[in-house]
C-alpha cells in the first residue's frame, strides 16, 4: 500500500472541502454571513476536539500508564506548545489557515466574480510548491512534476471558467483572492517545522483556537451574530454540524496527518480536485448543470494528478 492510503485520505479530505461551498451557500440563504459561518464552525470544531483531548487520557490511562509510559505522556492533554516560539507558530497557523484565509476569500467575493476567486484560490498548489521549494530542497519538484501541476491547473481553469472565457479584472477583489491563496500556501510552509514535533490533534486544536481568537477583531467593525431562532432551524443546525465536525474538525486532522506523511507540496496538490467535487455536489444538491467543459477539465485534472503522483 505504501503512501497510497494517505493519498486516498488527502483526496477524500479535499472532496469534503469541495462540498463546503454548497453547504455554506445554504447557510447564507438562511441569513448567516460568511464570517459568522467561519466563526461558528471553528468554535464547534474546537469544543469537540478539546473535549476529545481531555477525555482521551481517561480511557487510555489504565492501558498505557504502566506498560507504555512514553506513549502515555504523548496522549495527555496539553494547553501550550513546548516553547513560545512554537506557540507563535501555532498562532501563525491559526491566522494563515483560519481567519485570514477565510476572511480574504469571502471578502474577495464582494468585489470580484466567483470565477476569479475560484481560479486564483484553487491555484494555491502551484504557489505552495514555489514557496516551499524556496525553503526546503526536498520539496522541490522535477520537470515532470511541474508538467503535472500545470496540466491540473489547466483542467481546474477549464472547470471553473465553464466555457465563459471572460475574466472581469477587479484589483481589490483579485488581490484579496490572491491573499487567500498566499495565506494557504504559507499555512503549508509553516506546518513543516511543527508537524513532526506535535500530534495532528494538538496542531489542529491550536489552529481552531487561534483562528477564532484572531477573527474576533472583525466583529468590532461588523458586529452581530445570528439569532437563536435562526441557529435552531434544523437546516442551519445540520449544516453547521457538518461544517464544524466533518469539514473542520475531521478534515483538518486528516490533512495534518497526510502532510506529515506525504509532504506539504504533494498533499497540497490534491486541492486541484476541489472544483470537481464542488460542481458534483452542486449538481446533486442545488440542481446546477454539469457541462462538457467540466468533463474535459476533469480529464486534465486527473491526468495532471496521475503525473504528479507517478513514481
Amino acid at each position: 500500500m505504501g503512501n497510497n492510503i494517505f493519498h486516498l485520505i488527502a483526496f477524500l479530505t479535499v472532496a469534503v472541502w469541495g462540498t463546503t461551498f454548497v453547504f455554506t451557500k445554504l447557510l447564507i440563504v438562511n441569513g448567516l454571513s460568511p464570517a459568522q459561518i467561519f466563526t461558528l464552525r471553528f468554535i464547534i470544531a474546537y469544543v469537540m476536539l478539546t473535549a476529545f483531548s481531555l477525555l482521551r487520557p481517561l480511557f487510555l490511562r489504565r492501558k498505557l500508564q504502566a506498560s507504555q509510559p512514553d506513549k502515555w505522556r504523548k496522549v495527555q492533554h496539553r494547553w501550550l506548545s513546548s516553547n513560545w516560539r512554537d506557540e507563535m507558530l501555532m498562532l501563525a497557523l491559526g491566522v494563515t489557515g483560519g481567519s485570514i484565509y477565510f476572511l480574504s476569500e469571502n471578502e474577495a467575493l464582494r468585489f470580484t466574480t466567483a470565477t476569479n476567486v475560484s481560479l486564483i484560490v484553487c491555484s494555491c498548489p502551484l504557489f505552495a510548491m514555489l514557496i516551499i521549494g524556496m525553503f526546503y530542497k526536498s520539496e522541490r519538484f522535477a520537470s515532470r512534476q511541474m508538467l503535472g501541476s500545470l496540466l491540473a491547473l489547466l483542467g481546474m481553469a477549464i472547470v471553473v471558467l465553464n466555457g465563459r472565457f471572460v475574466l472581469h479584472l477587479s484589483p481589490l477583489g483579485d488581490t484579496l483572492a490572491f491573499g487567500a491563496c498566499l495565506s494557504w500556501a504559507l499555512y503549508s510552509l509553516l506546518m513543516k517545522p511543527v508537524m513532526y514535533r506535535y500530534s495532528a490533534l494538538f496542531i489542529t486544536r491550536k489552529v481552531f483556537f487561534y483562528g477564532v481568537l484572531t477573527i474576533l477583531p472583525y466583529y468590532l467593525v461588523v458586529p452581530g451574530m445570528p439569532s437563536l431562532e435562526v441557529l435552531l432551524r434544523p437546516t442551519v443546525m445540520a449544516n453547521l454540524f457538518f461544517l464544524g465536525c466533518v469539514a473542520s474538525m475531521l478534515c483538518y486532522l486528516t490533512w495534518s496527518w497526510c502532510m506529515a506523511r506525504l509532504g506539504a507540496v504533494k498533499c497540497t496538490n490534491w486541492v486541484y480536485l476541489n472544483p470537481i467535487t464542488t460542481i458534483v455536489f452542486a449538481w446533486l444538491i442545488l440542481d446546477e448543470q454539469i457541462t462538457s467543459y467540466f468533463l474535459i477539465g476533469a480529464v486534465f485534472i486527473l491526468l495532471g494528478m496521475y503525473i504528479l503522483n507517478k513514481k
